[in-house]
């Protein structure tokens, strides 16, 4: 093949979406801090999906066309670091393509070589040993290794060589990686990116696994009908989990991601080894297949929300008489048109990532009104940030991400509405952070002044929290047990593993409480739920730290038992 037209390039993206999707769990798992955030890969699906939907129902003619929409895409849907990364490799690679219709090798070597460039801007203190050594080093090779004459489907065996060296020797450039035995996740997802784009090269576009995912063309269309008000199927099922002989193991943050990629109006219950879940979803089947790979199924309900609320509106028409009834809906008389009056805009309004009905309380207390759902294996996208500015509709709009996984997904936001509204987002890297730093807000001062002050209260408090392992390992010099919980503090060090979650807090507050601190901080997770668990925290607090204040409150966040802040 000597060059790539428009409708290659759209396959070759799709095929590239489609095998990260059926490989993203191995991606997961490379993720080396053994907490149950294995995050990669499904950041780095969900926004290649989201690129994908954007031209799966185009049929345009120039390939810059088509890598500008995917790209649009991408940034749209970003999610984490590695999406957001990837995103701007992509952002790169059709900005090099402006005023071509077709992608010849030198060309494709350009594109990927721009794409490295300009992933590298986004990242404020780039880190090798990740994602971005990956595309470096092969856009690189690549740029090296072709000329004219060069086929595309030799182009992509040079750059896939050296991908996979590349992905090899992050262990040498990251100390973490090689202490653990893996490779960078990110570089990973990276190289099944490029494996899936040579697919569709060399004639074998790879297909999505069906008993896992909704298709991409069936997730545009999902799209499409939710903005259309389209009603779907309500669909529920009991699950009985296992047996471990025959079906995968079952972790709730990932199957509650992929069921919410599928449907909304979401609700997933677990019981020890039984999975109670609702969906409101356009294909019944394949949400019935992705959970069948864990468990059997014990109850099941499907009902077309479409046709009942055909019925219901027929009902109601024929209450007011048969000419109603008898008309074609359709037909039924248009009101006059409401003038519509858009409400002033406000001087400021703060934003704030939560992962906990309790935290989305604390945020609202202390004057935080929007709140953007996720966190820790459930990053919000681009475009959650942007939905939620607009819902503000403020002049200043200050964005608290409370994740280090996250700011980048806020900025570029913040970038996508650069002279339409000022966006400034704190660069707060836990919850605790975010509380404070915005409690520090005062409408009175500027933007300015706003932004100095929240942004130099984020050294004001110490962060730490208490999670369970997903798997054994030893990071400097701690070993950790699976399903035993750790005590990190901040968001990487960890300082100990026990057996009981409330002795990784008893040695969490130990480590992080000095003569200087007044005021300790507990949020309580799904899984300490109790009056008595709240309690047993204030109880050994009150005795073993006698001159601190303390806030105890149910947090109710997944994944981390305690999140603890001390001022």
């Amino acid at each position: 093949m000597k060059f790539i037209d428009a409708k290659i390039l759209k396959s070759m993206f799709i095929s590239a979406s489609n095998h990260l999707y059926n490989h993203y769990p191995e991606v997961d798992a490379l993720n080396v801090f053994p907490v149950p955030d294995g995050d990669t890969g499904m950041n780095m699906n969900l926004t290649m999906t989201s690129g994908a939907k954007e031209i799966i129902n185009r049929s345009d003619d120039d390939v810059y066309t088509v890598a500008k929409t995917f790209s649009k895409g991408l940034l749209m849907g970003a999610r984490g670091n590695s999406g957001v990364i990837t995103s701007q490799i992509f952002r790169g690679f059709a900005d090099s393509l402006e005023n071509k219709s077709k992608i010849y090798a030198t060309d494709l070597a350009d594109a990927f070589a721009n794409g490295a460039k300009i992933a590298y801007k986004a990242v404020i203190k780039p880190v090798e040993g990740t994602i971005l050594t990956v595309i470096r080093e092969s856009s690189e090779a690549l740029s090296n290794g072709v000329d004219e004459r060069t086929s595309i489907e030799k182009a992509f065996e040079i750059l896939l060589d050296e991908a996979r060296a590349s992905l090899e020797r992050t262990p040498n450039l990251l100390p973490v990686l090689k202490e653990v035995g893996v490779v960078d996740s990110g570089g990973a997802g990276l190289v099944k990116i490029l494996e899936g784009m040579q697919g569709s090269v060399v004639g074998s576009p790879v297909e999505r696994n069906e008993a896992t995912s909704v298709d991409v063309k069936g997730q545009a269309q999902m799209a499409a009908n939710d903005k259309q008000d389209e009603f779907g199927y309500c669909t529920e099922f009991i699950m009985r989990l296992g047996p471990a002989e025959t079906k995968k193991s079952f972790n709730k943050q990932r199957f509650t991601s992929v069921l919410g990629a599928h449907g909304n109006s979401l609700v997933v219950v677990q019981d020890d080894d039984i999975v109670k879940v609702h969906v409101h979803t356009l294909k019944p089947g394949n949400v019935f297949n992705y959970a069948q790979q864990f468990g059997e199924f014990v109850k099941l309900k499907c009902e077309n929300m479409t046709e009942q609320h055909n019925e219901i509106l027929f009902n109601e028409m024929n209450k007011q008489g048969p000419h109603m009834a008898a008309a074609d809906m359709n037909e039924a008389p248009l009101a006059a048109p409401k003038e519509v009056v858009k409400e002033k805009q406000k001087e400021y309004a703060l934003i704030a990532t939560s992962s906990g009905e309790g935290i989305d309380e604390l945020f609202n207390e202390i004057g935080v009104e929007y709140i953007v759902s996720g966190g820790q294996t459930m990053n919000p996208s681009t475009n959650d940030f942007l939905s939620m500015i607009e819902k503000a509709n403020a002049k200043n709009v200050f964005i608290f991400p409370n994740n280090g996984n996250i700011i980048l997904a806020a900025n570029q936001a913040r970038d996508v509405l650069e002279g339409k509204v000022n966006v400034v987002v704190i660069p707060t890297k836990t919850i605790m952070q975010g509380i404070v730093s915005a409690i520090n807000f005062n409408a009175d001062l500027s933007v300015e002044d706003n932004e100095s002050v929240m942004t130099e209260a984020i050294d004001s408090v110490k962060s730490g929290q208490v999670t369970y392992a997903i798997k054994d390992t030893e990071i400097e010099g701690v070993k950790v047990k699976k399903d035993e919980f750790m005590a990190i503090f901040n968001t990487k060090e960890i300082i100990g593993c026990h057996k009981k979650k409330i002795d990784a807090l008893k040695q969490l507050l130990k480590y992080m409480v000095d003569e200087d601190s007044s005021v300790i901080t507990v949020l309580l997770g799904e899984d300490v739920s109790t009056e008595k668990d709240k309690v047993e925290v204030e109880k050994y607090i009150e005795k073993t730290f006698k001159d601190c204040d303390f806030d105890i409150r149910f947090g109710k966040q997944p994944v981390y038992s305690y999140i603890v802040g001390v001022e």
